[in-house]
């Protein structure tokens, strides 16, 4: 019975399944400036791992025959539009799956160019570990330190900085060594806690995969060495429970439950919740899935929670356990801005947090981060690609954690309130006391015959003049 298993295909399926759902999974971002060579990298990385098809090879082979990058241009593997393709450029955020015998990794190869540093948030916002390119001909540019700086808001714990193209520098330790005190000065600065220097050639294949023969000098690990084998921590189960609902179901009288994605910590049945928009604390009676119920689940899980008391609980709503999250309508946040129209103070903006969406005024930049000396300068207001500290005044309370503590709980979008576009990602850094609203148009007055903070906070937002009757 046991050999006939064993020579089942369908079983031996399973098992490759079964053993690959238990291997650690690692999300990476490329970052740094333009024809730093990101692309070649991950295109190296993927083709001398045997992660690539063998149809994939003869099609980019093929579409590498009119250009300079040799028989085999590795940076087209990852850069798929015509537009990429063309220009030889990144510009948009590609995400390949590959493994190994020792983990499966999750790539995001985003765009260099400053034009495009929005993109290159987007990757950033989920990885565990961001790889940071550096031209050993060019050395630290203001590209590489603003993908650093970013990747260093967005919570990044560990950095690899790659010094690229050693082949065309005649492998020089003293050039390695050179960017790496520089670089290193300023990641100390920032606050990175993990960082790698490996010196590579993407398109020779040096310290990529295999180690370099040409680099002697260098003693640590190759690039899929050090991603093999670096150490993840699993912050979001370490954190208190987080269940933001989504969805409120009620299929009959005889159910009611709340589903939506756990954002951070575990949960079981029995376990006391808090539910801040009510101020009330119950426990959680089942954990229903499509699959039944369960003993216990945990983020990243989709659940759906029954209580046991009745409680007016809607989307966007907060279910909690442990220390009780903050709740203010005025909170600090560093935002990162992304639209070509720079930040206006007096126009109206939406946040996007969690799972809900907020009427909320920008009511201050405190300061712009000077990205090469990271120190902060006065600034009214932020244009494109650049990142500042702000105060902000929501419609209604946000129930959140700092971003350092919390990064699901504690990040936001901004979007435009007329032309519904993303213009912003941010992250709280603390609640904070309401700051004056904003000088009103001229002409725009509203007369109230009562007091309603609400009411007056999204008046003042939009620009009116409030006025209330005694």
């Amino acid at each position: 019975m046991a050999a006939s298993r064993l020579s089942n295909p369908v079983f031996e399926i399973e098992a490759f399944l079964e053993s690959e759902a238990r291997k650690d999974l690692l999300r990476f971002t490329t970052a740094g400036s333009v024809d730093d060579g990101k692309s070649t990298l991950i295109g190296r990385l993927l083709y001398d791992s045997r992660n690539v098809y063998e149809d994939q090879i003869r099609s980019v082979a093929k579409a590498s025959v009119n250009r300079s990058a040799g028989p085999l241009d590795f940076s087209l593997l990852t850069d798929g539009l015509r537009a990429e393709r063309e220009q030889g450029i990144t510009i948009d955020v590609a995400y390949r799956y590959f493994a190994t015998a020792r983990r499966r990794f999750i790539i995001a190869d985003t765009p260099g160019h400053e034009q495009y540093t929005r993109n290159m948030v987007t990757g950033a916002s989920t990885a565990d570990l961001a790889i940071i390119l550096i031209d050993a001909r060019n050395g630290v540019l203001p590209q590489s330190r603003r993908h650093a700086c970013i990747a260093s808001l967005v919570g990044i714990p560990h950095f690899v900085v790659a010094v690229n193209k050693m082949d065309m520098v005649s492998y020089s330790r003293e050039v390695f060594e050179a960017i790496r005190s520089e670089f290193g000065a300023f990641l100390k600065k920032l606050g990175a806690p993990q960082v790698s220097f490996i010196p590579i050639s993407a398109l020779q294949g040096d310290n990529v995969v295999d180690r370099s023969a040409h680099m002697r000098w260098y003693h640590g690990p190759s690039l899929l060495e050090h991603l093999e084998t670096v150490e993840l921590e699993c912050s979001q189960c370490a954190a208190p429970f987080r269940f933001p609902v989504q969805r409120v179901i009620r299929p009959d009288l005889d159910f009611r439950g709340y589903a939506g994605q756990i954002a951070s910590g575990s949960i079981r049945p029995g376990d006391e919740v808090f539910i801040p928009s009510a101020n009330r604390r119950t426990r959680v009676a089942r954990i229903s899935t499509f699959n039944g119920d369960l003993e216990e689940a945990w983020a990243p899980m989709s659940v759906t929670l029954c209580l046991e008391d009745e409680i007016d609980i809607s989307r966007g709503e907060l279910i909690a356990s442990g220390d009780a999250a903050d709740a203010s309508r005025h909170f600090e946040a560093t935002l990162v801005w992304m639209n070509e129209r720079p930040l206006d103070i007096t126009r109206r903006y939406l946040l996007k947090h969690t799972t809900q969406l907020v009427p909320a005024h920008i009511s201050a930049v405190q300061h712009r981060v000077h990205i090469g000396t990271l120190e902060g300068e006065p600034a009214s207001t932020l244009e494109m690609n650049q990142i500042g500290v702000v105060s902000i005044d929501a419609l209604r309370p946000l129930y959140f954690d700092s971003y350092s503590s919390n990064p699901r709980t504690g990040c936001f979008v901004v979007i435009d309130a007329q032309s519904n576009a993303t213009v912003g990602a941010g992250m709280i850094a603390r609640a904070a006391e309401a700051q004056p609203s904003a000088p009103p148009a001229e002409g725009k007055t509203a007369v109230l015959n009562a007091w309603h903070d609400e009411a007056v906070a999204a008046l003042r937002a939009a620009g009116f003049e409030v006025v209330i009757r005694p």
